[in-house]
């Protein structure tokens, strides 16, 4: 048997609009009308984000409740130069993202910062310091 190979991220979200809007500000891009669709996706890289309303997993699993108790997930963005670190932090907050983390230079050698999507869930911006 062959290896599965992940190449897909999915994402459940509350509001489909907000979400799309968060994602596109972040650098994603969606084909048509992806505000109002109960299910939409993203390539990134190699990879598929999807996104799927809560009302599409109770759908396909009656049980399924949202995760409580913290972020559920967390998607990191690489940028091209510590500056675009910051400039991205600061446009979603702007925006209306709570901030989790400002910018800042890491010890592990990336300028670094988080902020929340509108679910809830941490998304990170890094680039590396040298």
């Amino acid at each position: 048997m062959n290896k599965p190979i992940p190449n897909a991220l999915s994402i459940v979200v509350a509001d489909m609009a907000a979400a799309v809007a968060f994602y596109t500000r972040c650098g994603l891009s969606f084909a048509g009308d992806a505000t109002s669709a109960p299910h939409a996706e993203a390539q990134a890289g190699d990879w598929r984000v999807m996104f799927d309303t809560r009302e599409v997993m109770t759908s396909i699993d009656p049980s399924w409740t949202p995760p409580a108790g913290g972020h559920a997930m967390a998607v990191a963005f690489a940028c091209a130069t510590p500056t675009d670190v910051d400039a991205v932090h600061d446009a979603l907050v702007a925006a209306g993202a709570p901030s989790v983390h400002a910018p800042f230079d890491a010890p592990w050698g990336q300028r670094y910062a988080t902020v929340r999507d509108p679910d809830g869930n941490a998304v990170d911006f890094y680039c590396a310091l040298a």
